[in-house]
């Protein structure tokens, strides 16, 4: 019999329990460890709920929630909060299933319309609507040293990072205080010229420390001034760049290629095997940019449930409704921009 419960995160033993899991499960992602958890609410004050599968063997499943509720998008119930993974993973479907009922109703009991379930397994019990073909996934084994992490990147892009060699860059990797500033600097920067608002500096220092090891910054730089840098995931030997991006001189120098390349470099020296590049939306400028690359696309499948009468949050930039809004952010003052960014950032999740 499956017995579904409410982990406590602030029980050492209970993560431990959890990350054990999520380190034996196939599907066991970075999202689903404690610590991704523990970071979203300590740096948005978005509440974690993680629930627990339990069967006589000890854990069978987990799903991890955070409850996102903003003044502009309303609630939501999401698996994982900020993520773009953490979707159920159990021993079998019948975990599964129990699973998803339980948050579904744990939605209920918060006040929430709606539960999102990114990745991970899908439940087959009717009330769920399953997406698949609009995200995709882009992963591919590391090289076996720097030539052949070169020669592993088709010919257009390699002439790309090339350029980038000749440049007189600087590359620096940390977790310290200047890493953190550089970072989020040229983050925010990057997001603004998308039109799009930037999370609160406070959600990057908390995953930072909630993840210690397994997370760092890498920063591109030429004469003193930051480029490109990127916010990266390290697990089960793989590297995930996920919070990245440049400034508009990035492009001049080819700081974004630079980047990239070199978090290839460093990962693989701090004993990865794989590079995850994370999602991308079917023909968008992103998703071509990582094709470029030599990685090739597999489609991810999402679930969501809603109450009758009520409509999925829509917090996707592309989204034609926000056309508008997306065209006036790109034209704000980026100090204006930092300023009202995390305000709103912060309940999108």
């Amino acid at each position: 019999m499956v017995r579904i419960r409410r982990a406590d995160l602030a029980d050492e033993t209970q993560c431990r329990a959890i990350d054990a899991y999520v380190g034996a499960h196939p599907l066991g992602s970075a999202f689903h460890r404690s610590c991704w958890s523990l970071g979203v609410e300590r740096g948005c004050g978005q509440p974690a709920h993680y629930l627990v599968a339990e069967a006589d063997a000890g854990v069978a499943g987990l799903l991890p929630l955070t409850e996102m509720h903003s003044p502009l998008f309303g609630r939501a119930l999401a698996s994982a909060g900020f993520a773009v993974g953490g979707g159920p993973i159990g021993d079998d479907q019948t975990v599964i299933d129990a699973l998803a009922e339980a948050g579904w109703s744990l939605a209920g009991r918060l006040s929430c319309p709606s539960l999102e379930l990114r990745g991970g397994t899908m439940p087959s019990t009717p009330g769920w609507h399953v997406e698949g073909g609009v995200y995709a996934g882009f992963a591919r084994p590391l090289a076996v040293d720097d030539a052949a992490e070169l020669l592993a990147i088709p010919r257009k892009q390699r002439a790309e990072v090339r350029k980038a060699l000749d440049f007189a860059l600087d590359v620096r990797t940390g977790t310290a205080e200047q890493d953190r500033a550089d970072h989020y600097a040229v983050y925010a920067e990057s997001v603004r010229n998308l039109g799009t608002p930037v999370f609160p500096r406070s959600l990057f220092d908390a995953v930072l420390d909630a993840f210690g090891p397994d997370a760092d910054i890498l920063t591109v730089s030429r004469d003193g001034m930051p480029l490109a840098s990127v916010f990266s995931l390290y697990h089960k030997g793989v590297v995930m760049p996920y919070w990245g991006g440049g400034t508009r001189s990035a492009r001049t120098w080819r700081a974004n290629d630079m980047m990239y390349y070199a978090l290839m470099l460093h990962a693989r020296r701090r004993g990865c095997t794989a590079f995850d590049f994370g999602r991308s939306k079917f023909s968008t400028g992103a998703f071509a940019f990582k094709k470029n690359w030599g990685f090739e696309p597999k489609a991810l499948a999402y679930a969501v449930r809603t109450a009758d009468g009520q409509e999925p949050r829509q917090i996707n930039p592309l989204s034609p409704n926000y056309r508008l809004q997306v065209a006036l952010w790109q034209k704000l003052p980026l100090p204006v921009a930092n300023r009202l960014g995390p305000w709103i950032a912060k309940g999108l999740g």
